[in-house]
């Protein structure tokens, strides 16, 4: 019996698009290395950031050119990026609903804890949650299975009573690491190909469709 719904952020609450494409384009340009406006780069929404801005510098992650492009990234996104962000339809009704019925609520997300707690308190989403989870600047716990773990550890919870919702392999895998199922979503930065190599027990089309899945 599912108790506890670990869900993701970018990508499955809010569409972040703006705020992390102009941050990274901006850090990149920053560093000498400015990327043509036509080139898109939204396969970097989900995974851990540092990672994909080194393969688009083409350099090794240890490099110091990746963390100084993350680095000027976090220039713009902290004061401006953070908040060009929408919340995808019937979110907050849906977490309301889910809290209602008895769920404890998690976020689970790659991102610093510290902007996805500002976002989910701008967005006034933040108290559907029994706590925000994410990484630390430093760059520990950007690895989805990582986290999850750390999650299970800190709350005490028993994996066969969780579900992970999310839009990338990373959120699927890293449950599954853990010994968790999860759903998918579709209508995020994970393609259908993604999704479907991944093999979440469930996929979604919709936010407001979850309540239906533990209904069943």
């Amino acid at each position: 019996m599912i108790k506890n719904i670990l869900i993701d952020l970018d990508g499955t609450l809010t569409d972040p698009k703006v705020g992390i494409t102009e941050s990274a384009r901006y850090g990149l340009h920053k560093i000498g290395y400015p990327i043509s406006s036509d080139v898109n780069i939204d396969w970097i929404i989900g995974p851990p950031l540092k990672a994909s801005l080194a393969k688009i510098l083409d350099v090794a992650l240890d490099n110091d050119l990746a963390e100084q492009a993350l680095l000027a990234y976090r220039e713009r996104f902290s004061v401006t990026g953070l908040f060009e962000n929408e919340v995808y339809a019937g979110v907050a009704e849906t977490l309301a609903q889910l809290k209602q019925r008895g769920f404890q609520l998690y976020v689970a997300t790659a991102k610093p804890t510290v902007y996805a707690q500002q976002i989910l308190e701008h967005f006034e989403l933040a108290p559907y949650f029994q706590k925000i989870y994410g990484s630390e600047l430093t760059g520990e716990r950007t690895n989805k299975g990582d986290l999850i773990a750390y999650i299970l550890e800190q709350e005490q919870l028993n994996a066969a009573e969780c579900m992970m919702v999310g839009d990338r392999e990373y959120d699927i895998l890293g449950a599954r690491r853990n010994g968790i199922e999860a759903i998918g979503v579709s209508y995020g930065y994970g393609s259908s190909q993604e999704l479907e190599h991944a093999q979440p027990k469930y996929t979604i089309d919709a936010f407001a469709q979850l309540p239906a899945i533990f209904s069943a």
